[in-house]
């Protein structure tokens, strides 16, 4: 238990583990209900319960828990609606899921012993919705015309060939971006925290045994203590952050092809 990536680790809940069945096209597959299923079941009924107390019984002088979901709600649609402009509206629901999805999943991480979005097929399947969905946009709005995203006209003519397939090759790792950003940063910061963690047990543990460094390593532990308590306040930080970025990254996304070749 020691080990920081074992916290990382997909296994079958106990009794719900299905066993081996054949599917069509992908063969030979493990059927069942793992711990990353049921964090990311828990985030999302925490979203949708939190949505529900939310918006039942709202009053105009809004409570605590209101006036939260308000402060949430507010600031996504003024991401959608400052980025995106007058049709930001259309696409608030999307971006708003993704935001409180992703939210609910890391914090849920700080207080269970896995990280849905800590997992790279999560965060993956995210940034591929995402990016289907922008491309699906682009040519549903434009057609073929989607391809003048890459062609950018207010660079030079000579210059537009090579402008235009830096922009494909950049617009092609948008969606590794995003999925790594996210794994990344929460992959990380619960390695760190396990690391700091596993510090204060094992030399607290040894100045009480006799062991080890003895007492000397009583200060240390309460070093890496503190290192625990302050990591754990950032990654609070980075839990909405990381949620934050994703909104505003996928709004930006969608910009460029409900507006494209619009000044906004």
């Amino acid at each position: 238990m020691a080990d920081p990536i074992h916290q990382f680790q997909v296994t079958p809940i106990e009794g719900l583990n299905f066993g081996e069945v054949t599917l069509p096209i992908i063969g030979a597959t493990q059927i069942a209900f793992t711990n990353s299923h049921l964090a990311m079941t828990v985030a999302f009924a925490m979203v949708v319960g939190f949505l529900m107390l939310v918006t039942s019984g709202a009053k105009i002088v809004p409570g605590r828990l209101q006036a939260a979901g308000e402060t949430l709600f507010d600031m996504i649609d003024g991401v959608t609606d400052s980025i995106i402009g007058h049709e930001g509206r259309k696409y608030f629901p999307f971006v708003f899921t993704l935001f409180t999805l992703i939210l609910a999943m890391n914090l849920l991480g700080m207080f269970l012993s896995f990280t849905a979005t800590s997992q790279l097929a999560v965060t993956v399947t995210f940034a591929a919705l995402t990016i289907l969905l922008v491309i699906g946009i682009g040519f549903a709005k434009h057609g073929l015309g989607f391809f003048k995203l890459f062609w950018p006209t207010s660079a030079p003519l000579v210059l537009r060939p090579v402008v235009g397939a830096i922009e494909f090759l950049s617009f092609l790792l948008r969606p590794v971006t995003l999925a790594l950003r996210l794994f990344g940063n929460m992959l990380g910061g619960h390695v760190a925290l396990k690391i700091f963690a596993g510090f204060v047990v094992a030399l607290g543990a040894g100045a009480f045994a006799g062991e080890g460094l003895g007492l000397w390593g009583l200060p240390i532990a309460a070093l890496s203590m503190s290192m625990v308590v302050a990591l754990t306040a950032l990654e609070f930080l980075v839990a909405f952050l990381q949620a934050f970025v994703f909104a505003v990254l996928a709004s930006i996304y969608l910009n460029d092809v409900v507006n494209l070749g619009d000044a906004h």
